[in-house]
């Protein structure tokens, strides 16, 4: 949890001198309808992805407590290409947090599990799912075309990635040694299960410890999204919203260093519609839950730095592409 605090902190640094900055260059006079547009913008985001993080939060939650890695393990089919959409399907059943799902993860690759399945599994289960699939549908209820463009791109790069990465690492070791064993505490607070006899108790407890790590960065997410649209008319960012190949660059960026959680990133992605276009908000929906700032913190503990190297150049590689083509294809 440390090292998220930093990473919140440092973000947070970063978001006052941007205050800071639209102070200085857009005058005092200006000041208050931007921050009246602001609220706007931020409030509505936050009210509107609040159920869906406590619903991902509770799934979550009980999914942490009464669902083992072994039965995961047992389900997903060996058989190489079925195996592989078995496993990028798993997520409709078990909907985990991408903040959870890294030790899973690891934990299953060293019971047998061969790599490029643990990975489809690990980039697929937090975009295929029925609570994220939900809150996509509910924030773009007036395109809803992006439910089916972002479970169906998610559920390709996710396979997509999984064989590659299968094929480059061959039977190389990817696990890294030492790793902080199951009480390893990742950012958003998933992995940091409560032990309790009561169940019931022990759910609530790990419900509350999630929904409130998670917030955190809906917050910073809403902040810097409401940030970027009152900025849109500045020259500073003209560049980009006029090139939708920088655009989805930029969105894909955004989506690495926000660390938003899939229950509500669809919300924040959404407010970037007015300005980016849909390509790159594809992308901002994709990357995120397959690899973001928080994640690659995770990553590191987990696996062997080449590998991680590997896998986030194949990953960046694929939504850049997969983006590239909605694009192409007039999305």
């Amino acid at each position: 949890m440390r090292g998220s605090s930093a990473i919140f902190a440092a973000l947070a640094l970063g978001i006052i001198a941007y205050l800071m900055y639209v102070c200085k260059t857009m005058g005092l006079d200006m000041v208050a309808k931007e921050v009246g547009d602001f609220s706007i913008i931020f409030i509505s985001i936050i009210l509107d992805s609040i159920p869906f993080i406590i619903i991902g939060s509770i799934v979550s939650a009980v999914i942490q407590l009464f669902i083992s890695e072994e039965f995961i393990e047992k389900i997903i089919p060996k058989n190489s290409m079925i195996g592989y959409i078995g496993a990028a399907l798993i997520g409709i059943i078990f909907p985990v947090c991408e903040c959870a799902i890294v030790p899973i993860t690891r934990r299953l690759i060293k019971k047998g599990v061969p790599v490029g399945l643990g990975i489809t599994f690990m980039l697929s289960v937090p975009i295929v799912n029925p609570v994220v699939i939900m809150s996509t549908y509910y924030a773009f209820y007036d395109k809803q075309s992006m439910v089916l463009i972002r479970t169906i791109g998610g559920f390709a790069c996710a396979i997509i990635i999984g064989i590659i990465v299968n094929a480059i690492q061959g039977n190389e070791e990817c696990l890294a040694n030492g790793f902080l064993t199951d009480d390893y505490y990742c950012s958003c607070g998933c992995n940091s299960i409560v032990d309790c006899d009561n169940k019931l108790i022990a759910l609530i407890e790990n419900t509350n410890r999630e929904f409130m790590d998670i917030t955190r960065y809906l917050i910073l997410g809403a902040a810097l999204s409401s940030m970027f649209q009152i900025a849109e008319s500045k020259v500073a960012f003209t560049f980009i919203t006029e090139n939708k190949v920088l655009a989805i660059v930029f969105m894909m960026f955004l989506g690495f260093a926000l660390s938003l959680c899939s229950e509500a990133d669809a919300f924040v992605g959404k407010s970037f519609l007015e300005t980016y276009s849909f390509s790159g908000v594809v992308g901002f929906l994709l990357i995120g839950p397959m690899l973001d700032l928080k994640n690659l913190i995770m990553l590191t503990g987990a696996f062997k730095k080449e590998f991680i190297s590997k896998l986030s150049f194949v990953t960046l590689g694929v939504v850049f592409i997969v983006s590239c083509i909605f694009m192409i294809c007039g999305v």
